[in-house]
């Protein structure tokens, strides 16, 4: 049986990769809206652009999750539990993952080749994706795997004395699971202001837009603390205190990405729709599933831990 420490690495760096994929296509999303050629696709393909951005929002909230929650529900201890979440939401975040592939694919095959290989593209790009992310391990596990699964069952419950050294390692590795987001959200916000559609946008979304310039750079700020807070403090040891600010920064840094992300998907939200409604919508969408997912219910998760030991 693999030691649980050893899984808990393993889903973390399966995660990352997870999030670098998810990093291009929120880039793309964002910053195509305000390319010249946007305007010239039909109006259904600019709308499947801002449901593909909403998707991949949704997919970028789920990949984080599993960070807070072992953060504040778990307080950087590994668990069966914390690794069972992980599992359970990188599984969810490729649904909308391969969502918003088939819609980009399709978006930039229809505009190369027209309609007809837009859609035989991006569909077949979809289930693709769906039937190597899923089907294919659905087929395999019917005849291999078994013995590992169980396994893994009987280490739901389990909660390690987790070592400061994984501790310490675990959070740093949490804030790179983090930071690709944040900084690829910070290049598109930089870029946009010098391209000439932005000069066109009503005086509410370029405020917006500064505002959540400052959240975003804010939290890259706070996610690479860690590491200057390592080097310069404790010169490369390791104490209680450095995870405990490190766990503090990296929780502390989703905060205003999740303000930056939500006005940013205002911002584009409007911008392809024309309307403050609609756009405010998808901007309370964005925020609600963020602080939800990433304070809510590990919170919530946390006083269910406190009293089951208290029960005990």
């Amino acid at each position: 049986m693999v030691a649980l420490e050893k899984k808990l690495k393993t889903a973390l760096g399966e995660t990352r990769l997870l999030v670098l994929g998810a990093q291009i296509l929120v880039g793309f999303q964002f910053r195509t809206v305000f390319e010249e050629g946007f305007s010239q696709l039909p109006e259904s393909s600019r709308h499947l652009d801002g449901l593909a951005l909403l998707l991949m929002v949704g997919a970028t909230a789920l990949l984080i999750t599993p960070s807070m929650h072992h953060q504040i529900a778990s307080g950087g201890a590994d668990t069966g539990r914390t690794h069972r979440i992980l599992t359970i939401l990188a599984a969810g975040a490729l649904l909308p993952f391969a969502g918003s592939l088939a819609l980009d694919v399709f978006i930039a095959l229809e505009r190369l080749g027209g309609r007809l290989l837009g859609l035989l593209a991006g569909l077949g790009f979809g289930l693709l994706a769906l039937f190597w992310w899923f089907g294919f391990e659905l087929i395999r596990r019917r005849r291999v795997g078994q013995t590992e699964r169980a396994m893994s069952r009987k280490q739901r419950s389990q909660v390690d004395e987790t070592p400061l050294h994984t501790k310490i390692e675990e959070a740093l590795t949490e804030a790179r699971i983090i930071i690709p987001g944040a900084q690829a959200l910070l290049g598109f916000q930089l870029a946009i202001v010098m391209m000439p559609s932005f000069g066109d946008l009503p005086r509410a979304s370029k405020i917006m837009h500064a505002a959540s310039l400052g959240m975003i750079a804010l939290s890259v700020i706070l996610l690479m603390a860690p590491a200057a807070y390592h080097r310069i403090v404790y010169a490369g040891e390791e104490t209680a205190e450095l995870h405990r600010t490190v766990g503090r920064l990296v929780t502390a840094a989703t905060l205003p990405l999740a303000l930056g992300l939500a006005g940013d998907v205002y911002v584009v939200i409007a911008k392809i729709f024309g309307s403050q409604a609609v756009a405010t919508a998808a901007g309370l969408f964005a925020v609600l599933a963020c602080v939800g997912l990433w304070y809510a219910y590990p919170a919530l998760a946390s006083r269910t831990v406190v009293r089951a030991d208290a029960d005990d």
